[in-house]
């Protein structure tokens, strides 16, 4: 067991020195983009929307928009880049000629995920702290929630990397899942206020359920209740969806 985490750590250690190579422009678009959201949606619509759940819209948005860049991070790292990877870099034929086996392979990259999801989401958060938009007292549990969401979230890229023909049908992915997970996940409103079959339909997102953790946490708001319902269950999706995932990938690898 020792062995499969110590190799599992070299692909994702592989990953970690190649994407720091080019850190800022790896790291910049998703630090700014949730900024952007914040400029954008926060000083301008929110000069026209009263306050949501007692907070202004700024206030409302920063706790969704961090954590929700982990979906975005796993997501494309899953599909785009393990795609490539696989597909046309042959990366993983190599890495398959060394101790490495495809089992911890796999283990590699959803370590990488994960910790990728963390640390942009705890990023993001200490972007929002410095614009006085979100609270302290709990930040430290952001790499958690952000490795969590990413896992989840990171799984549905690799199911897709399973299915799709061809890269350009991550677009179709990307238009029919990503973005209804992001916009009916509670970051810009409360998805109490949606009629009943929505609110189903986005009660089974991952990222819901981290987004309704991440808003008590930056809130600095009273987590026992987030911890004890919300977070037990994106911990069964995570589990879930990364077995449904390793599932699909693991033959795919061989090809």
């Amino acid at each position: 067991m020792r062995e499969f985490f110590a190799l599992c750590w070299r692909v994702s250690y592989r990953h970690l020195s190649i994407y720091r190579q080019d850190l800022f422009a790896n790291m910049a678009p998703t630090l700014i983009d949730p900024i952007m959201f914040i400029v954008a949606f926060g000083l301008g619509l929110g000069s026209y929307v009263g306050s949501v759940e007692n907070r202004n819209y700024m206030h409302y948005m920063a706790p969704g928009l961090a954590v929700t860049t982990a979906l975005f991070t796993a997501f494309f790292e899953t599909s785009y880049g393990f795609y490539v990877r696989m597909k046309y870099e042959r990366i993983y034929d190599a890495v398959l000629t060394t101790p490495v086996g495809v089992d911890e392979l796999i283990g590699g990259e959803f370590l990488w995920v994960g910790i990728k999801g963390a640390i942009m989401s705890t990023g993001v958060s200490f972007v929002m702290l410095a614009f006085g938009l979100v609270h302290p007292n709990y930040l430290f549990l952001i790499p958690f929630l952000g490795f969590c969401i990413a896992i989840a979230c990171g799984s549905l890229g690799f199911i897709a990397s399973s299915m799709v023909n061809n890269i350009n049908q991550f677009q179709t992915v990307y238009a029919l899942l990503i973005s209804p997970l992001f916009f009916f996940s509670g970051v810009f409103y409360p998805i109490e206020k949606l009629p009943k079959i929505a609110q189903f339909f986005s009660s089974l997102s991952p990222l819901y359920h981290g987004v309704k953790i991440g808003q008590q946490v930056l809130w600095g708001g009273h987590i026992a209740h987030v911890l004890s319902f919300n977070a037990p269950i994106l911990l069964c999706m995570c589990l879930v969806l990364a077995i449904f995932a390793y599932k699909k990938i693991r033959p795919i690898i061989y090809l």
